[in-house]
C-alpha cells in the first residue's frame, strides 16, 4: 500500500479502504442483543444552548463557527466512551469482526510501539501514524500487546461502521455533534473546555493530552502515554467522562467545514451527505503546538473506513 493523505498533526489519517459509503451499514447478528436499556446512562433535558465557537482560538477551516441557538430534545447519553470490556461483550455476543480484522492492519502511533519493531509505512504528512499489520481493537499495538490490563480503558481500532455495528447490538446510536457538544459543555456556556477556559486550573490536569514536544517528547505530566481508564479524572458538570482528551469520539453527522457544525434549529442532523464522519473531543495526541483540538466546540473529519489508535466513540439513546 502506498503512502496515505491525511490531515496533519495528530488527527486521524484516512485508511483509503472503502470505495463508496456503503460499506458504513454493519451487517450484525445481533445474537444477544440488548434492549436500549437506559441503565447506566445520564438523561439529559436538552432545551436551548449555544453551540459553536468564533474566538481567535477557533479553527475557522474546521466550521468551528458561527455561535448559534441550537434546541435539543432530551436524551440519554453514557458518561464514558465504550470500553474494550464493553466491546469484548459485543464481539463474544455476535462474533463481530472490525474492518481492522478484515484488512489485516490499522494505523498506531509510532511512540507506542517498541524500540525494535519491524519497519513500517508511515502516513506521509504525518509519520508518527504507521500502518501496523495485525492492528486491532484486541491488539491495539499489533500482535505483540493485548488489553488484558487496559479493559477500562477506551476501545479503538473501531470504524465508523464498528461503531454503528456496536449500537445496533446494544439497542442505542451514536450522538449527533449537537447533542455531544451540549454534553460536553456540562452546562458551561462559551467556555473552551467542559470545566471552564483554563486549560490545567490552579495546575490540575483535568484531561489525557500531550504535553512535551510532539511527537518525539512526552513528558506524561498528567499520568499516561496512550490511553487512559475511560472514568479518569474529574467528570463535567453532567457527570460525563473525558468528554475532552483521550480518544476522539465518532458522531452520527456528516463533517462538512461550509455547514455549520450539527446544522441549526431543533435536533439538527448535519449535513444530509458527505465523504467524512464528524468526530470530536481530541485525543492524547493533542497539543496547543500544532492541534489546539481537545475543546468542546473543536472538530474534524475523519473518513468512516479509518481504524486508529486514538478513535472511540460513545452511545446516546431518546428519551
Amino acid at each position: 500500500m502506498s503512502e496515505q493523505e491525511e490531515k496533519p498533526a495528530c488527527c486521524a489519517p484516512s485508511a483509503g479502504r472503502a470505495a463508496s459509503s456503503s460499506a458504513e451499514e454493519p451487517v450484525v447478528d445481533r445474537g444477544e442483543a440488548r434492549s436500549g436499556s437506559t441503565a447506566g446512562l445520564v438523561r439529559l433535558d436538552g432545551g436551548v444552548f449555544r453551540m459553536g465557537e468564533d474566538r481567535d482560538y477557533a479553527y475557522a477551516q474546521d466550521g468551528e463557527g458561527p455561535v448559534r441557538e441550537v434546541r435539543l430534545d432530551p436524551y440519554w447519553i453514557s458518561p464514558t466512551t465504550v470500553t474494550v470490556a464493553d466491546f469484548a461483550a459485543f464481539v463474544d455476543a455476535t462474533g463481530y469482526r472490525t474492518d481492522a480484522e478484515l484488512w489485516g492492519w490499522s494505523f498506531v502511533f509510532g511512540g507506542l510501539l517498541p524500540d525494535d519493531f519491524p519497519p513500517t509505512r508511515g502516513v506521509a504528512a504525518a509519520p508518527w501514524w504507521r500502518q501496523v499489520e495485525g492492528a486491532y481493537w484486541w491488539c491495539p499495538e499489533g500482535p505483540h500487546s493485548d488489553v488484558v490490563q487496559r479493559s477500562d480503558h477506551p476501545v479503538t481500532h473501531v470504524s465508523f461502521r464498528d461503531a454503528q455495528a456496536y449500537c445496533v447490538w446494544a439497542g442505542l446510536r451514536l450522538p449527533t455533534e449537537a447533542e455531544w457538544e451540549h454534553a460536553a459543555r456540562g452546562g458551561l456556556e462559551g467556555c473552551a473546555f467542559p470545566w471552564g477556559d483554563e486549560l490545567e486550573p490552579s495546575g490540575e490536569h483535568r484531561m489525557n493530552v500531550w504535553q512535551g514536544e510532539f511527537p518525539g517528547r512526552n513528558e506524561c505530566a498528567d499520568g499516561w502515554y496512550g490511553t487512559c481508564p475511560v472514568d479518569e479524572f474529574a467528570p463535567n458538570g453532567y457527570g460525563l467522562y473525558n468528554m475532552t482528551g483521550n480518544v476522539w469520539e465518532w458522531c452520527a453527522d456528516w463533517f462538512d467545514p461550509e455547514y455549520p457544525a450539527g446544522g441549526v434549529g431543533t435536533d439538527p442532523q448535519g449535513p444530509p451527505v458527505g465523504q467524512r464522519r464528524s468526530a470530536r473531543g481530541g485525543s492524547y495526541l493533542c497539543h496547543e503546538s500544532h492541534c489546539r483540538r481537545y475543546r468542546v466546540s473543536a472538530r474534524q473529519g475523519v473518513t468512516p473506513d479509518s481504524s486508529i489508535g486514538n478513535i472511540g466513540f460513545r452511545c446516546v439513546r431518546d428519551a
